[in-house]
Formats: C-alpha cells, structure tokens, sequence
C-alpha cells in the first residue's frame, strides 16, 4: 500500500518530463484523487492525513493552473512538511506523541525515545520544507521536480533507516524478530 501514497507523485513527475508543470498539476490532482477511491475501495477508511493532503493538493494546485505560476505547487511541499513538523512538536510539547499513537500498538518503546522519535522527526520535517524553498527559488524548475521525487525520497529513506536503527536499540527482545 506504501507504493500507493507515492503514485501521484510518479505520475506528477512522468507528466511534467513528457509535457509541462500545468499539465503535471492537472495529473497530480487527478492522480490523487484516484488514489483516494482506490484507498476506500481497499481499506474502506481515508485517514485524516490522507484527506489534508489531498486538500492541500487541490489547494496549491488549483492556484497554481489559475494564475499559472508554478510557486503555488511548489509551496504546498513546504506547507505540508512544515505542518507535520508542527504538529509533531507541538503534540509532543503538550505531553502526547503522535508517533506513538500511530505506531505505539506495532512497537514497545520507552517514552523518553517517543519523545526524541517525535522531535527529530519535526526537525526533519522543519528541515525538508526549508530545503524544499531552498530548491524552488535557487534552481530550475527541472531541479525542483526532480528533487521533489528523488531527494525528498532518498532523504526520507535515510531518515526512517536512522530512525530503525535508534530503535531497534529500545525494543524488547521479542519484538526485534
């Protein structure tokens, strides 16, 4: 289903080489508004994040096709990570962890290491979403789109392998199998 979340973003990226950023956007929004009948038929539930992304989608992509101006989409990665890295920090700065409540009934994990799951994650966040305005206005646009599906994603990668390597260290014996 992990491939499922990425396939807008593939066909964004296919659309934009073979034809424009308008185009793409149009593909972007189609794409993930498939994507999110094809995630009720399966699983018969849209999660919330699901849906705000989807809206966040709709949003910077219908700005973007109406004053043809590409910052719009460009500013929706930033928005969107700058969000995740909010509301992790602040959940975890009013006592609660939205990792663990996500992931707390996968895993058995001390508190203290939800606590610095939660605030680095929200620093990669924070960092991705100033990265990504880095990329928007210091180089092309090709530069962009292709960060935006391989930089963004090897550095996700990296982060959730550093982040499986903090943990393992925490987990009960029965649960490292």
């Amino acid at each position: 289903m992990a491939i499922l979340d990425y396939l807008p973003l593939i066909v964004f990226f296919v659309v934009y080489k073979l034809t424009d950023i308008y185009t793409a956007t149009w593909a972007l929004i189609a794409a993930s508004a498939l994507m999110l009948v094809v995630i009720k038929v399966i699983k018969k539930n849209i999660s919330k994040q699901q849906w705000w992304l989807f809206a966040a989608v709709v949003l910077f992509g219908g700005l973007t096709l109406a004053f043809r101006s590409d910052l719009f989409i460009k500013w929706k990665v930033t928005v969107v990570y700058g969000a995740f890295a909010l509301a992790l920090l602040l959940a975890q700065l009013s006592g609660k962890s939205l990792l663990k409540s996500l992931l707390g009934s996968q895993m058995t994990l001390p508190e203290a290491v939800w606590r610095r799951m939660s605030f680095g994650w929200s620093g990669f966040f924070a960092l991705m979403a100033g990265l990504n305005l880095v990329v928007a206005y210091h180089f092309s646009q090709d530069t962009w789109v292709n960060f935006k599906l391989f930089g963004t994603t090897a550095l996700t990668l990296v982060a959730c392998v550093v982040t499986g390597m903090v943990v393992y260290k925490h987990l009960p014996e029965e649960e490292k199998s």
